[in-house]
């Protein structure tokens, strides 16, 4: 596409997708848009479109009636799937299947840890369990199975299917055996039961992981407080502080956010058995076996035999590092020169910028958030003909006023969907 063409094609739908401010400015609207906070639009008769504009999660019941739909639409392409003649139409059904489960159990996935409103949080954590309940259960359907193999043991049908079609319904069979299709009627219900089990313990462990830990104020210096959130007489920590320069507060945040918590542990060592049971009950010799089965990887060996070969190459430049950064840390501290578990980043970090001796001011207007967005805008236009639009979202769309709407648009397919993108920090945001 020659330049003139690019232009008017981006000016066409930029018209289309985006409302532009008029001003001078050398961004793109894309870049603009990563480089400046979002103005806000009051408008009290706005209606709520939704999360991610599904109209059902205007409000955090919507799950379940998304849930609902997503079930019957289930139990409508399973009994096509089971009784359809054996061609590209069954695998249509378990392609469906999957998808439509999947659109609804990935959304609820990633709000039950990122959306601010506890209730949202709640009735998205419901909806994952029951869609992952549902998706155990049809991973160890005897009659779902039988039709996808019927497809795939007839050299005549199977020879119909074009490569794509064919490597789908094989993976289909893959995920029928590695969740027990094999074993009598007992054994399959324990399986399901177990794989529903591990939903829970997964999902306790991943939102108990993000919980901050709590301490007296009185047990930390009174000017570090200010680094922390504040709970009446308690401090909550709930990242490490890094890149912080004081050493004082890099400790103290390593301490107290990596304390041992019992009930966090209790939940680990519950999920590391019932997965071992589960890998047993379905013929692997551990959980790992089973998770690698199917991969580049193949087994829990090669992947040990590979970390301990990186381990001997990269020995020398690791202990070369760490020297490094007991030679910097002696350096900036020298009263408390002793190399810590919680100096690596920071120091890491102090020996790049004095060995590369290159002063930020200079290259960080070329690295801004929204110069990266306009790069990737590009490299998209030209390889790919897909055009990033920046979107204001409707209300009720995002998560939080940060999270910036970008149309991704084909220059000739059209609209091909929508990124949230959720790049800046915030209180209480989870660590991703």
């Amino acid at each position: 596409m020659s330049a003139s063409l690019r232009l008017f094609h981006l000016v066409k739908y930029r018209s289309l997708w985006t409302h532009v401010r008029r001003k001078v400015t050398t961004w793109s609207p894309v870049g603009a848009a990563f480089n400046a906070k979002p103005l806000r639009r009051l408008d009290l008769f706005e209606k709520n479109v939704g999360l991610f504009g599904v109209p059902e999660l205007s409000c955090p019941e919507g799950f379940q009636a998304a849930t609902q739909t997503a079930l019957k639409n289930t139990e409508l392409l399973l009994h096509r799937a089971c009784s359809c003649s054996p061609g590209v139409e069954t695998v249509e059904c378990f392609d469906q299947l999957s998808d439509g489960l999947c659109k609804v159990a990935d959304l609820a996935d990633f709000i039950k840890v990122a959306h601010p409103d506890p209730a949202y949080r709640d009735a998205a954590e419901k909806t994952c369990i029951e869609i992952g309940t549902v998706v155990e259960k049809l991973n160890t359907n005897v009659e779902l199975c039988k039709s996808l193999k019927n497809l795939l043991v007839n050299p005549n049908v199977a020879a119909e299917l074009d490569p794509d079609t064919k490597r789908v319904a094989e993976l289909f069979m893959f995920d029928f055996e590695i969740s027990g299709i094999h074993l009598d009627d007992k054994l399959r219900k324990q399986a399901v039961a177990l794989h529903v089990k591990l939903l829970d313990l997964n999902n306790e462990f991943l939102i108990s992981s993000h919980v901050p830990n709590r301490i007296a104020k009185s047990a930390i210096p009174e000017h570090l407080q200010v680094h922390f959130a504040s709970e009446g007489s308690f401090i909550q920590i709930g990242g490490l502080h890094a890149d912080s320069p004081d050493d004082l507060l890099r400790e103290v945040a390593y301490r107290i956010y990596l304390y041992p918590n019992a009930d966090l542990m209790e939940c680990l060592e519950e999920l590391l058995k019932c997965r071992y049971k589960l890998a047993k009950l379905v013929g692997y010799d551990s959980y790992g076996h089973r998770a690698l089965k199917g991969t580049m990887a193949k087994n829990p060996e090669t992947v040990m035999s590979f970390l301990q070969l990186l381990t001997e190459k990269l020995s020398q430049r690791t202990a070369k590092d760490f020297q490094m950064m007991r030679d910097m840390k002696k350096k900036l501290n020298p009263r408390n020169a002793e190399l810590m578990p919680w100096d690596h980043p920071f120091l890491s970090g102090v020996l790049r910028a004095e060995r590369y001796n290159i002063e930020p001011s200079l290259y960080s207007p070329y690295l801004s958030l929204g110069a990266c967005m306009e790069g990737l805008n590009n490299l998209f236009s030209q390889l790919y003909g897909v055009s990033l639009m920046s979107e204001h979202p409707g209300a009720g769309e995002t998560w939080s006023d940060d999270v910036r709407k970008l149309a991704v648009v084909h220059e000739t397919e059209g609209l091909l969907g929508y990124i949230y993108c959720d790049f800046f920090h915030r209180r209480d945001k989870p660590h991703q």
